[in-house]
């Protein structure tokens, strides 16, 4: 979809157009015009690059499967950059890079007017703002389309090889205790799980036990109060995304198993998003202080097809954090807290757990 609208920016007939495909050029300077990476399994990204054509004064289009120029100089430069070709295409021009959305105002910029597809795509890429605003929503239909031929991810910044925590840690991933680093050994787009096991405390005080009701219909928090809960936690890995996801079984004493499920995901750097139903999800910054692994409150937001609305629910619920500390080789005990500006600790639960595999 989206690079059927770049197949309708120049007109047939006044370009020059030649396929980068597995040449191997000296240096990204000798490299003329404007170059197209795509995706050469995507059959809507090749239909539309065998289409596209560029008018003279940008001098040639060449185009690039991703799939298959891995030897590719420019392949090469877009990885030790970070652009994701999963996450978008690239255009390479004037040595400028533009990445995903980027490329798509590229796109409406310098295309012409000439086709129903062109007139839509520089009414919506005109602006960073709706740029923002549709480009996940794309995306997201273009990954879609993929999974459903099941065709497999370029993964050209070899996201598999290291585990979804490495990139969020950065370079305190090496100083994590062995407990910590077992905790955290999930690979993104894998079907990986890890189990843990153990026993917590839970409370839960006024105003917040009020809305035990509610909380319990939109999937939250346990509030209960409880000593002694066994607990398991399955941290499970996503095929389809670099999500971290957490299924917990609470089992109350007389009660059905109380399960809570969320999943993690990086905004960026070391900034999550925990996203639980409905899609109301609290952001928190991970770091290793060199004693625990630090979850600090950064707020709640709400995520709406593929964007993060902001919520200023810190006053009416308070602000969570967390801590996990290395006991030995397989065992670290964990926190967890709400604090009200007003009513103080509302909420928390507090044990030790045991890494089984």
């Amino acid at each position: 979809m989206v690079l059927s609208w770049m197949a309708s920016i120049f007109k047939p007939g006044c370009c020059i157009l030649s396929y980068g495909g597995k040449a191997r050029m000296s240096a990204l300077k000798e490299k003329d015009g404007v170059w197209f990476v795509y995706d050469g399994d995507c059959p809507i990204c090749t239909h539309a690059a065998e289409a596209l054509r560029i008018k003279q004064e940008f001098g040639s289009l060449s185009l690039l499967n991703a799939r298959e120029a891995v030897d590719e100089p420019l392949i090469d430069e877009i990885n030790k950059r970070g652009y994701d070709l999963d996450e978008g295409m690239v255009i390479y021009a004037d040595d400028q890079f533009y990445h995903g959305k980027d490329a798509l105002k590229f796109v409406a910029k310098y295309g012409e007017a000439n086709s129903l597809f062109m007139f839509a795509s520089k009414g919506l890429f005109w602006s960073d703002t709706l740029s923002r605003l549709i480009y996940p929503w794309m995306r997201g239909t273009r990954n879609w389309l993929l999974r459903r031929r099941n065709v497999s991810r370029i993964d050209n910044l070899n996201l598999k090889k290291e585990p979804t925590f490495k990139s969020i840690f950065g370079k305190d991933w090496d100083n994590l205790p062995p407990v910590m680093k077992k905790h955290y050994a999930n690979h993104p787009y894998s079907a990986e799980v890890t189990t843990v096991e153990g026993v917590l405390e839970v409370f839960c005080k006024p105003p917040l036990l009020w809305f035990s009701p509610l909380m319990r219909l939109l999937g939250q928090i346990p509030t209960f109060n409880e000593k002694n809960v066994p607990v398991t936690v399955r941290f499970e890995s996503d095929l389809n995304s670099k999500a971290f996801h957490f299924n917990r079984s609470f089992k109350f004493l007389g009660r059905k198993p109380y399960v809570f499920h969320s999943r993690m995901v990086q905004i960026n750097d070391n900034e999550l998003i925990e996203i639980m139903k409905f899609g109301l999800g609290w952001r928190m910054k991970y770091s290793w202080d060199g004693e625990k692994v630090v979850l600090a409150h950064k707020g709640y937001a709400l995520q709406l097809f593929g964007h993060l609305i902001p919520l200023p629910l810190t006053i009416i619920m308070g602000a969570g954090n967390a801590a996990e500390y290395p006991v030995d080789e397989n065992t670290f005990d964990m926190e967890v807290s709400i604090t009200h500006p007003w009513w103080g600790e509302v909420y928390g639960y507090k044990g030790r757990f045991e890494v089984l595999n």
